[in-house]
Parts: C-alpha cells; structure tokens; sequence
C-alpha cells in the first residue's frame, strides 16, 4: 500500500510539474507574440506619418509624437527578441512565467516612461522601470546572491528617482505646472538657483541608471540575473538616461551644466575601458564595455548633440543585445590570451592615421558635423579614434593578404558611417518637435584641455602603460569589483 501511494504521489507530482511547463510555455508563446505585434505596429505608424509625425495627446497628461514611437519601436523590438530567445533558453526554468511577467511589466513602464507629459507620472515610471528591473536581476529566488543583487540594484534605483522627483518638483513648484512640455517651455521664467539645483539633480538620476562611475557598481553586482535579463538591461534599461536628459534638455542648456556631463561622461569611458581590460570574466567584461559606452552618450549629451546620444543608445543596444544572447558560444570557443603589448610599425600608423582622417571626412560630410568650431568637433575625433582602432586592427592581422588589409578599412567605415549616418538622420528627424536636442557648443579653452586629457588617456589605455604601474592596476581591479554579497555571501554554505 506504501508503495502504491508513493507512486501516486510521484505521478501527480510529475503531472503538475509538466502542467505548471507548459502553462509557462503558453505564456512565453503570448508575451512572444504580443511584443512582435506591437513592434510592428509601432513601425508601421512610423512608416505611413513619417517625416512628418503628427503628436497624439490624451488631455494634458500623456502624448505620443515621433521620439516616443521611436523609443517604443526599439524597446518593443529588444522585448520581442529576448522574449523569442528566452522561449527556449528559459524552458523548463523554475521562474520562467515569473520572468515574462516582469519583461512585460517592464516594457510597459518604459513605454509609459517616454510618452508621459506629468512629473508625477514620470517619475512614478522611472521608479517603476528600476523596480522591475531589480525583479529581473533576482528573478531566481532561491539564490541567495540573485537576492542580494536584486535589493542592492534597488537601493540605486530609488536614490536615482529621489533626485528626479527632486529636481522636477522644485521647477514645478516655481512655475506652478506639473506638466513637462509647460516646464520646458518656460524655464526661463526660473532663477538661476533653482535650474542649477534642478539640472544636477536631474543628472544624478541619469549617471545612478547609466551606471557611471562613480555609480557604477550596481551594475557590475548584477551579473546574478539570466543571459536574456542582462540583455534586457544593457540594451534597453542603462540607456534610460540618455532619453532623460533629451527630455529636459532645455533645462541642462539653461543652467550651463553640460560641461558636468562632458566630464563624467569622457571620465567614465576612459576608466572603464580600463577597467574592461583587466577582467577575465566575460560578463564583468561586457557590464564594462556598457560603462565606457554610456560614458560615450553622456560625453555626447555634454557636447549638445541628444540626438547622437540617442542614436548610440540605439546601435549600442542592437550591439549589446547580440554579445549578452550570444555570450554562451563566446565562453565555449574562446581560451586564455596572453596581454599583446601594442606595438605598431611606421606603414600600420600611417594607415591609421589615413583611414582616420578620411573616415572623419565622411562622416562631416554626410552629417554636416565638425565643419565649424564647435563641440561637433568631438564627434568627428569620436569617429576618427575608431575607424582608426579598426584600421589598427585589420592592419596587424597575421591571416589578412596586403590588398584586404588595403581594401578592408575604407569598405568597413564606408558601411558603417553610412548606416551611422542613416540612423541618425532619421533619428533627427523623428526628435525634430523636441527643442534643442542638436546644439552644438562654441568650443572653449577648458573642452581643448579636456579633449587632449580624453586622448592621452585613451592612448595611454591602449598602449598599456597602467599595467606597469601596479598600484594603478590594483586600483582599477577594486574599483571594477561587484558588491559583495552579490558575489561571496552564500557560497560557502551552499
């Protein structure tokens, strides 16, 4: 009889747990296909108003133009990728319907996010995005470190959207409007003290989401979280600030705060590239690569350019996206690599500095950017640092005959600044009801020596040199390392 009863309970134990697999199939199979749907619809408003994108509005509270179909259409589009990804990769995951829940909550408040015209509204999204996303990082209940990184992440998030509420709340109070588009329009009826104070508020909030040093560690500490979450994060979560700062942009021009972000942001780039140098784990080494990248948006903020902030945010996370769902074949295939000192030969550093100068050229052709002396000048150095690290790249390559490491280089930056440029004209376009998202700065003595700072430090990453200073690299090491508890906390009684 004992036994007889075992095997009913063994059978309808097994019955259940198949019941509860497929019912999180099911659903996995309809949030897959309800993302899809709305990227497609999203896309195809955008393909039957475009250029001219009319602006929806539901009363005074919430409105759709086109930078808000824009943001929905990437947003909708990572969703449905993940989600796709995740039918498979989370089968049989204990927390599978608990992860596609919290992917739509989270999608949901982003959308909220970019087409609220109330502060309060705002505001409540963006502690809403955290807060779903601190969900995410600890979708695995039952690791201890899943918990501690989930609690740790969201301690950022609330601080972040205390200093939001912050800084919009003293522009309301003086302007007697919780509405946005009436406090952008009028924020030169403010004093100067009070859009100070607001603005660097507001800039916290987006350095804490971007995770920029020196708030950086939440996102090293959030590694506990599945493959597809940290993809949800690094592309579409990180990059909320740079929507944030579009937002507001007038108030960051009003109070002369963007050298703050020109600073933080062009900082944070170089040490995280450092910092990304020295890891061995693949994913620190990811979670690094996004610091330095919203580094480069924040620097792009600072230099009065929100629509190529909000053009790399894009790329960055189609970029992102791919490198975290494909992070599992990197680790298969990829073995240790001995640290190669740079060492460039006179005919590779002409090349370099060759393929440089014409992808610079291009570049302000088709944008019509750097051809005054203004901050446009750092966008086209930006774009010469790279084609030049991707001509560097090409030219040292043992396997590539002379004529491909001639022909590679102009090829390569012809495709991608077309496309670049592609993406950020229409970017451009779908922002054009936005003021003062495209404005470049007179270049001043302090962006030259900041700019000449950026560049020897930038070299000085590439050459190594910091590996020959050990207090420096020890630096770099603890700086770079998660919180400890997310890491540490439960091994040792696991």
């Amino acid at each position: 009889m004992a036994l007889k009863n075992n095997l009913k309970t063994g059978f309808e134990t097994e019955t259940k747990k198949k019941s509860e697999l497929d019912s999180s199939q099911n659903l996995s199979k309809i949030v897959r296909t309800l993302f899809w749907m709305m990227f497609l619809s999203t896309m195809g408003t955008l393909a039957v108003y475009y250029p001219t994108i009319p602006e929806w509005t539901f009363g005074s509270l919430l409105k759709i133009n086109g930078f808000t179909l824009l943001i929905w259409a990437t947003v909708t589009f990572f969703s449905a990728l993940i989600s796709s990804y995740s039918h498979n990769y989370l089968n049989g995951f204990k927390f599978q319907t608990k992860f596609m829940l919290l992917c739509v909550a989270f999608t949901f408040s982003v959308m909220l996010f970019v087409m609220s015209n109330h502060i309060l509204i705002l505001s409540a999204s963006w502690l809403l995005m955290g807060f779903f996303m601190s969900r995410l990082i600890g979708v695995d209940a039952d690791w201890g470190e899943a918990r501690e990184a989930s609690k740790f992440t969201l301690r950022y998030f609330v601080a972040g959207t205390f200093f939001l509420v912050v800084g919009l709340l003293l522009l309301a109070i003086e302007l007697d409007t919780f509405l946005i588009n009436e406090i952008t329009a009028q924020i030169n009826l403010v004093s100067n003290s009070t859009i100070l104070i607001a603005a660097i508020c507001l800039i916290i909030a987006a350095i804490i989401q971007s995770a920029i040093y020196p708030f950086h560690r939440w996102l090293l500490s959030a590694m506990t979280s599945p493959t597809p979450a940290s993809a949800l994060m690094h592309a579409g979560f990180v990059n909320g600030s740079g929507i944030l700062l579009a937002i507001f942009s007038t108030i960051l021009f009003a109070s002369n705060t963007l050298d703050i972000l020109l600073i933080i942001g062009g900082l944070t780039a170089i040490l995280a590239q450092f910092t990304k140098l020295i890891q061995v784990n693949l994913k620190q080494k990811l979670a690094c690569s996004t610091i330095a990248q919203m580094g480069f948006m924040i620097m792009q903020c600072g230099l009065g350019f929100f629509n190529a902030a909000v053009t790399h945010l894009i790329l960055h996370g189609f970029y992102k996206a791919y490198l975290f769902l494909s992070s599992g074949e990197e680790i298969k295939h990829s073995t240790p690599k001995k640290f190669e000192q740079l060492r460039i030969k006179p005919i590779q550093a002409l090349a370099v500095l060759i393929f440089g100068a014409l992808a610079a050229v291009f570049f302000s052709f088709i944008t019509g950017k750097g051809t005054q002396l203004d901050s446009s000048v750092f966008l086209i150095l930006i774009v010469a640092i790279t084609i030049g690290q991707v001509t560097y790249n090409i030219v040292k390559e043992k396997s590539l005959t002379g004529v491909q490491k001639l022909v590679l280089p102009p090829v390569l930056f012809l495709i991608g600044i077309s496309a670049y440029g592609l993406v950020y004209s229409l970017v451009t376009t779908l922002m054009g009801s936005m003021p003062m998202v495209a404005e470049p700065i007179a270049l001043s003595t302090f962006q030259i020596v900041f700019g000449i700072v950026f560049l020897v430090g930038f070299f000085i990453m590439k050459l190594g040199i910091y590996r020959q200073i050990p207090w420096l690299y020890v630096k770099l090491m603890n700086v770079s390392q998660p919180y400890k508890k997310t890491v540490l906390m439960y091994k040792s009684n696991s």
